[in-house]
């Protein structure tokens, strides 16, 4: 794990949700304690949804957490590169409210830092190689899916409980005989598309 190479406090960031069809990007930024860390952290795709849901309860019971929520309308207007750029740094701020400091560094999964003044470095593969990007990974996509299942009880004919706003056959199936809903984004093809088709 590369954490140990930068300075602390060090905050970890990862968004969940650039891919899907329906619903916000969430991003959330993490700074785990010096002892006491939950055991098994790791790139929130390789753990199973049980193994999330626990550890997202043990991360934010220890560590200062911080969400940053972008919904379907903005990223529409903004784009889904920018609308998570946006979610990160809304996620990095909250956790500077909370901490009442900036984090002496931010480190961020992918390959591109938002523009913002806090110390970072981008890391391809980060929830892998990083504690705190692989608590943030973690931490987003649990907030994300829990957000998802929580609008399939409205909009129970899409299949979000199971897809998450991906575009699963269910999903595509139900968007080409209901329509779109308020939370799918307008500029992401598949939907886009039924527009074209009324």
């Amino acid at each position: 794990m590369v954490d140990h190479s930068f300075p602390t406090p060090l905050c970890g960031v990862d968004e969940a949700g650039r891919g899907p069809l329906a619903g916000p990007v969430v991003a959330a930024a993490v700074i785990l304690p010096a002892q006491g860390i939950p055991v098994g952290i790791n790139d929130s795709k390789k753990l199973t949804e049980k193994t999330r849901t626990r550890l997202c309860a043990e991360i934010r019971a220890c560590a200062v957490v911080g969400i940053g929520v972008v919904e379907p309308e903005e990223i529409d207007r903004l784009n889904i590169y920018w609308a998570t750029m946006k979610a990160m740094t809304l996620a990095v701020d909250a956790v500077v409210e909370t901490l009442g400091q900036h984090p002496a560094h931010v480190l961020v999964d992918g390959n591109k830092l938002p523009k913002w003044d806090y110390r970072a470095t981008a890391i391809v593969g980060g929830d892998a190689k990083s504690l705190a990007i692989g608590a943030a990974s973690i931490v987003a996509k649990h907030v994300r899916d829990e957000m998802m299942i929580a609008a399939a009880r409205t909009y129970p004919a899409y299949g979000w409980h199971s897809n998450k706003g991906y575009g699963s056959a269910v999903h595509l199936a139900a968007l080409r005989e209901h329509g779109p809903t308020p939370l799918h984004r307008r500029s992401f093809a598949p939907v886009a598309q039924c527009y074209l088709d009324l």
